[in-house]
């Protein structure tokens, strides 16, 4: 597992781009799949097809840019700066991306009117996402942050702290 780990963080580092916008694509079909699954539905191979495509074409490259943005605009680590680039991402990317999915999901669905969804279940999803995203924000948006992250916690749990 070390070493698929180490590979991919390579890959990462060496084609930033490309990696997240794979791992971004494999996530959301992986997760249209499992809400399959989990609602005892026959799979719907092409739905997720769908969702794979809209990924890759779209919120991918959109996250990994806008992500790549805010760190630029907003530098560092500090409370402030992170609580103002989750403000931004959530005030800013977060309807952008949400209105991206609804739409592009009807365009590839061939509904006649591609705007229904998004003005049924925009505000919804937009209040679900306040709850959950800003509680798992954290870092650069890339890959490279999740590993940097990881990485630090796997250090704490494998050092002695004094007292043990």
């Amino acid at each position: 597992m070390a070493g698929w780990w180490r590979a991919l963080r390579h890959a990462a580092r060496r084609f930033p781009w490309p990696t997240n916008v794979l791992l971004y694509t494999g996530l959301y079909s992986a997760g249209d799949a499992l809400q399959q699954r989990l609602r005892d539905g026959p799979a719907d191979w092409r739905q997720t097809r769908r969702v794979a495509t809209l990924t890759m074409t779209f919120h991918a490259n959109f996250n990994y840019a806008w992500l790549r943005l805010l760190e630029r605009a907003l530098p560092g680590r500090a409370p402030r700066v992170v609580l103002t680039k989750v403000l931004c991402d959530q005030l800013l990317g977060g309807p952008i991306t949400l209105s991206a999915f609804y739409v592009g999901m009807s365009i590839l669905q061939e509904k006649d009117d591609i705007f229904l969804d998004l003005k049924q279940k925009f505000w919804n999803t937009y209040k679900t996402g306040l709850m959950y995203w800003p509680l798992v924000q954290s870092g650069d948006g890339t890959l490279q942050s999740a590993f940097a992250f990881l990485h630090r916690k796997e250090a704490d749990v494998g050092g002695s702290h004094p007292g043990e």
